[in-house]
């Protein structure tokens, strides 16, 4: 599978499908298991490009401090190292930001996809956000993931989710430098970000209250937002629902693409 590097680092992707790019970037901690969902019902009619953000799954895991700018740059040599020359760009919590920071850095996004994601570190609840990691325990680590609801009723899939982030997963030093790189961003102008974007947030979310994530979408020019029930993974939980609503924001943008 291909690795693309940066300033040294190693990061590991894969891609699938046909068409239009959409490049996925993870949350703090989360391996590329994240994005199976939507994997599913994207690929196909598009091209994905899914990959490890460093100090997670197959990529290098270098000594932090990390940086949004940073892991800006590491999925500009994902997208050029494959030859993408646009792409749509999903990317949840963290991945949010850093798709945010793409847009404003870099020319190759078309439209951005956020989930759970805020404008600034500052509204982002830090002790929520360590309880997601893996280090806080397997089961701990669900609840501000998931409904309860959805943890009594899909206790199997989470099972295997469990499995996969054993594997997959950042925890230590690297899981803590890309937590610091969530907490310590903070927005280029948001007024600069013109691409269209869709900010969907969990209406139960412990780590980006509904509040920024609606303030968020309403100072980007481009920018609408959608409430989603559940918590912090709520676009996981619900994903045939966010999916279908992805895919249909795609097709409406690619429809004007050359």
């Amino acid at each position: 599978m291909p690795t693309a590097t940066n300033r040294g680092v190693d990061l590991y992707y894969e891609t699938d499908g046909d068409g239009p790019t959409v490049a996925f970037v993870g949350d703090v901690g989360y391996g590329a298991w994240l994005w199976g969902w939507h994997h599913d019902a994207v690929a196909g009619p598009y091209e994905t490009v899914v990959f490890d953000q460093r100090g997670t799954g197959r990529s290098d895991a270098p000594t932090g401090p990390y940086d949004v700018g940073t892991l800006a740059a590491d999925l500009e040599a994902v997208l050029a190292d494959h030859g993408v020359r646009s792409a749509h760009v999903v990317g949840a919590g963290l991945g949010g930001m850093v798709a945010l920071r793409y847009a404003h850095e870099y020319t190759r996004a078309s439209t951005l996809t956020l989930y759970c994601t805020a404008a600034d570190g500052d509204d982002i609840d830090a002790d929520a956000l360590a309880e997601l990691s893996l280090d806080a325990g397997p089961e701990a680590s669900l609840s501000g993931a998931f409904s309860e609801q959805f943890r009594t009723e899909a206790a199997d899939l989470l099972d295997r989710v469990t499995g996969w982030r054993r594997e997959e997963d950042a925890s230590g030093d690297p899981w803590e430098a890309q937590a610091a790189a969530m907490t310590g961003f903070s927005a280029p102008p948001l007024y600069e970000v013109t691409l269209p974007t869709t900010v969907y947030y969990g209406l139960d979310d412990p780590v980006v209250a509904p509040e920024a994530a609606e303030s968020l979408a309403a100072e980007l020019p481009r920018g609408d937002s959608e409430a989603v029930e559940g918590r912090h993974l709520c676009f996981v939980e619900h994903a045939p629902a966010v999916t279908d609503r992805l895919l249909a924001t795609l097709d409406t943008h690619t429809d004007h693409e050359v």
